[in-house]
């Protein structure tokens, strides 16, 4: 094989981002292809354009390596989400990365095919191109030289948790099935909180800067959390909830997964893509056993019929589509698909506790609640599995959740800087209760199981618990650890995994961001 071309290389290129970890879409030819001619590779000549760690070779790596190989989950005790990590060597002993001597570099033997054998990296994974392992060899070959950027550093992982300035936009909240956590999104992690009072128990650091879903296991021993980097990845993580270890990293997409879900056995989760997609992994090993491209716009959120058999998504492309989960079979269009009856996207789906009902919100600010299965021929222009639309909230819905029978859901919405949540009887569409109108845009809303409590948050990144009952606000805080610009030029900030955050009450809130 010969050195890369020089136009091939520039797909390899792209600007430095002001961000802490970023998968690139690479390119090169599949594994198939590649593997007879991936032993040939020459040296490179003396007017070669020098291969770039920041630009070519990192990104190969965060894309299919580091969701095994980070602080987090150290697989090998080979850790490879910075070039100092790259250099040092796991729990055989041998060296990842020799520079200047690619065939003493560990790294490299373990990601290089074997004769007509496929590599032992990435395991259980699609291996390298030749062009992608090529670019690693001629890396490790003129030195392995470190060109990250300055702006590049400190790494955020779970070594380096974030450090924030500013309280971070809340996107999703979930309570464990036992109501004793809640968990809540934050800027490349997730925290875990004691549901009673608020203070931190853990918290749950990934290289995925934004966050978008987080969903328990129906046990509640496992966690799912999809997100990734706009334009970027996706990526999903399933975390160990008692050990706070992360068991699985999961790279899929080149953009933002949105709707965790699990089935109702905990065997598989679901979830959205910003490539029009649904899929669904099997828990344990992350190997896929759903595809559906039925969407003709992002798929935001997921879930599963009572027997696990048919899955529910919803997009941006006004419908909510059933699959058939064992033939990976488009089924049937929940929703009307006569032009113009739904006013905008959908945005968010829950099923209904013990029945196939599905609570759907989008951008028409009306909750509705369906029937899963269609009983009658479709007509168009009907909506006939429609059983009752709610009154609207102002703006979008952006969050819809059950409480433990289904009898009540919380709603929340955000609406050109407002947003506001009520809780409805679910049989008869009453309000039951109205809140956080005066909190700014909400984008996430958790119902506690065994307490009628609901938690809101948004834009303004405080967690707002309120009594579903009566709407009075119970307590207020933020999840995170604020830091000002003088303790970071003295000092890392103080550990936020023990030290419980002050509540507030209604009269001395914080001022939401409008």
């Amino acid at each position: 094989m010969t050195f890369l071309s020089r136009r091939l290389r520039r797909r390899w290129l792209f600007p430095a981002l002001i961000v802490t970890v970023g998968f690139a879409a690479l390119a090169g030819r599949s594994y198939a292809d590649d593997v007879a001619g991936s032993d040939d590779a020459a040296e490179p000549s003396a007017d070669a354009e020098p291969v770039s760690y920041y630009n070519d070779v990192r990104p190969i790596f965060q894309q299919h390596c580091q969701g095994c190989h980070q602080p987090a989950k150290a697989s090998g005790e080979y850790v490879m989400v910075s070039h100092d990590a790259l250099l040092a060597a796991g729990e055989s002993g041998e060296v990842g990365v020799v520079p200047g001597d690619p065939e003493a570099s560990e790294l490299l033997r373990q990601i290089t095919p074997n004769g007509d054998d496929p590599p032992a990296m990435p395991k259980d994974r699609e291996p390298l191109s030749a062009d992608q392992i090529e670019l690693v060899r001629l890396w490790i070959a003129t030195g392995a030289v470190d060109d990250s950027p300055p702006s590049n550093e400190p790494l955020i992982d779970a070594a380096h948790p974030p450090v924030y300035l500013q309280p971070p936009v809340i996107t999703s909240l979930a309570y464990s099935p036992d109501g004793t956590l809640l968990a809540v999104s934050a800027y490349h992690e997730v925290i875990l909180l004691n549901a009673d009072n608020g203070e931190r128990v853990a918290r749950l650091v990934g290289v995925s800067e934004r966050i978008e879903s987080i969903a328990f296991s129906p046990d509640g021993s496992r966690i799912a959390i999809t997100g990734g980097s706009p334009g970027l990845f996706g990526e999903i993580q399933v975390w160990n909830t008692a050990s706070r270890e992360l068991e699985m990293s999961l790279p899929v997409t080149y953009d933002t997964l949105y709707g965790a879900a699990w089935s109702p056995d905990g065997k598989l989760i679901s979830f959205g893509c910003a490539d029009n997609t649904v899929r669904a992994i099997d828990a344990t090993t992350g190997e896929r056993r759903l595809y559906q491209g039925a969407h003709s716009d992002w798929v935001l959120d997921t879930d599963f019929s009572t027997d696990g058999s048919h899955l529910v998504s919803v997009s941006r492309d006004r419908s909510m589509k059933l699959t058939e989960v064992a033939t990976q079979r488009f089924i049937d269009n929940i929703t009307s698909i006569t032009p113009g009856a739904l006013k905008g996207g959908l945005i968010a789906v829950e099923r209904r506790p013990e029945k196939d009902e599905l609570l759907v919100g989008g951008a028409d600010g009306a909750p509705k609640l369906y029937q899963m299965y269609r009983t009658q021929k479709r007509v168009i222009g009907d909506d006939f599995n429609l059983i009752r639309a709610f009154e609207p909230l102002p703006g979008r819905v952006m969050a819809v959740q059950f409480n433990h029978d289904g009898s009540r859901f919380v709603a929340a919405s955000s609406a050109h800087g407002d947003g506001a949540a009520r809780v409805y009887q679910t049989d008869d569409g009453a309000v039951v209760s109205r809140f956080a109108e005066d909190r700014g845009p909400l984008y996430a809303a958790a119902f506690r199981r065994d307490v009628p409590q609901v938690t809101v948050g948004g834009l303004s990144g405080t967690v707002s618990t309120y009594n579903a009952d009566t709407g009075e606000l119970i307590r207020e805080f933020m999840p995170v650890p604020i830091s000002d610009a003088a303790s970071l030029a003295t000092g890392p900030a103080a550990d936020a995994t023990a030290a419980p955050q002050a509540e507030t009450d209604e009269a001395t809130a914080p001022a939401t961001n409008n």
